[in-house]
């Protein structure tokens, strides 16, 4: 089974990074999407061009055929790949449901839940082939606790915990396994600058989140399929 191919989708985001900076200490090949150009230029200047250790592609998690088509290399470049952490995901809050525009709530489930979903459905068949997988999937607190003042992320975040499950269920008889983490918040710049004047002393880290992600990816989690795994830290 090694080298292992893991695909990263949002893996240039705060907790992407922290993920692949983990995962490439092992001999691990990385398959790391991106949206914007300059995050593609940051993950470079980190982590090189070596396109026999790590393809990075733009894609859009929203776009089902842009999803396809990024699996569909992974799988032909290197074979049937081994691992999916599905990380394109975002936060808006503000609304409670009576004050929700359709704008927001479209956005909140195409970022989270249409992503999550396109992502997972694409990636399965490969999984399958490799007679091995592990998908981690990021749902939240907020799905358990429902805090007012961001329905839209509270019901998007519900539907990617449910895919998991769904998903867990369905693939049983295969060797490939699903989890969800469930932070709490994220200390990662973009998250501080939408909370401006919270105490982010005790929010869980990238990497503290990252640790666990490369746990559920590992094939020793193999008996946690379905499980919700709850990363709140302090917070």
């Amino acid at each position: 089974m090694e080298p292992r191919s893991i695909v990263i989708t949002g893996g240039t985001g705060g907790l992407g990074t922290a993920l692949c900076r983990r995962l490439i200490r092992r001999d691990v090949r990385l398959a790391v999407s991106y949206l914007l150009p300059e995050e593609a230029t940051r993950f470079e200047e980190e982590f090189g061009t070596d396109e026999d250790r790590i393809m990075l592609r733009r894609v859009d998690a929203t776009n089902p055929e842009s999803v396809n088509g990024f699996m569909k290399e992974v799988a032909e470049t290197w074979g049937p790949f081994h691992g999916l952490a599905a990380l394109v995901g975002g936060w808006a809050g503000g609304r409670d449901v009576e004050d929700t525009d359709d704008v927001r709530f479209d956005r909140m489930i195409d970022l989270n839940l249409r992503s999550a979903f396109n992502t997972v459905r694409a990636a399965i068949p490969h999984l399958k082939e490799a007679d091995f997988g592990r998908i981690v999937l990021v749902g939240s607190r907020a799905a358990i606790d429902t805090p007012p003042g961001q329905a839209a992320f509270n019901m998007a975040k519900a539907g990617v915990v449910a895919l998991g499950k769904t998903v867990a269920q369905e693939l049983e008889p295969s060797n490939v396994s699903v989890t969800v983490l469930m932070p709490s918040v994220i200390d990662t710049p973009a998250t501080r600058a939408e909370l401006p004047y919270a105490d982010y002393v005790n929010w869980p880290t990238p990497d503290e989140i990252a640790a666990v992600a490369e746990f559920l990816l590992s094939p020793e989690s193999g008996v946690m399929n379905g499980a919700t795994v709850e990363v709140y830290g302090r917070a």
